[in-house]
């Protein structure tokens, strides 16, 4: 039975999340996030494997009109969604595309190596926010119309339950998991892989200035309520 949860979180927007642990036993869970855009083409932060089920669902939902990484290592599977939907625009940081080996994946588009007003053209209904201060060099992205946060290492939600929902794995340590908790968690992460403080300060002034009401990260469960207060306690550091 195959371990991935396929959902619609709200109207135009689905995840598909899996089992994933970092260095092959912290069960922090993976995800991707499909929007379907007013036009009816789909955008699809690419973040897990494009399996049977996933490639099902998103090509009942429309066209694939971009796809995108959230980070320098959030990497792995973009050039199998690209290899699917040639016709779509590959998107990413700069520092994934250098990590790629395989000349054969062609990207239409680089944080970090675009001018900074560089626009996509999605940026209607999905704004994104280009965290050059931080290590993993991570995009945030902002659907309108859900009024969504999605995220890679931005911020955890740990532990992961619906990722590992349908796995026969634990998605949560005992003991250490108590160290995973949101509130413990992430403003040391959020801390310690910024570089440029400065920076980070301007990058978490312009995602506060986003009306979100969801976040959707790449690790961990869905944050349904209060969305913007774990976003503050999350970077409380880097307000004035």
């Amino acid at each position: 039975m195959s371990d991935t949860v396929i959902r619609e979180v709200c109207a135009n927007v689905w995840t598909f999340s899996k089992p994933f642990s970092r260095f092959g036993f912290l069960p922090i869970g993976g995800r991707s996030t499909a929007i379907k855009l007013r036009d009816g083409g789909i955008w699809v932060l690419a973040s897990t494997p494009l399996n049977e089920e996933t490639k099902a669902t998103i090509d009942k939902l429309g066209p694939v009109r971009y796809i995108v990484g959230g980070n320098a290592v959030h990497r792995l599977f973009l050039s199998d969604f690209k290899k699917a939907y040639p016709d779509a625009k590959l998107i990413a940081p700069q520092a994934a595309i250098d990590g790629y080996h395989d000349p054969s994946t062609k990207f239409d588009g680089a944080w970090g190596s675009d001018h900074p007003d560089t626009k996509y053209g999605f940026e209607d209904e999905v704004k994104h926010c280009y965290f050059e201060g931080f290590r993993n060099k991570d995009v945030a992205f902002f659907h309108h119309d859900s009024k969504s946060l999605i995220e890679a290492d931005l911020l955890f939600n740990l532990p992961a339950h619906e990722q590992y929902s349908k796995s026969n794995q634990l998605a949560h340590i005992p003991v250490l998991g108590l160290l995973l908790r949101p509130s413990f968690l992430n403003p040391r992460v959020a801390w310690g892989l910024a570089h440029d403080k400065e920076a980070m300060k301007n990058h978490v002034k312009t995602i506060e200035s986003w009306e979100f009401e969801r976040i959707i990260p790449c690790h961990g469960d869905v944050i349904e309520k209060d969305a913007k207060a774990a976003w503050r306690e999350a970077y409380r550091a880097h307000y004035d």
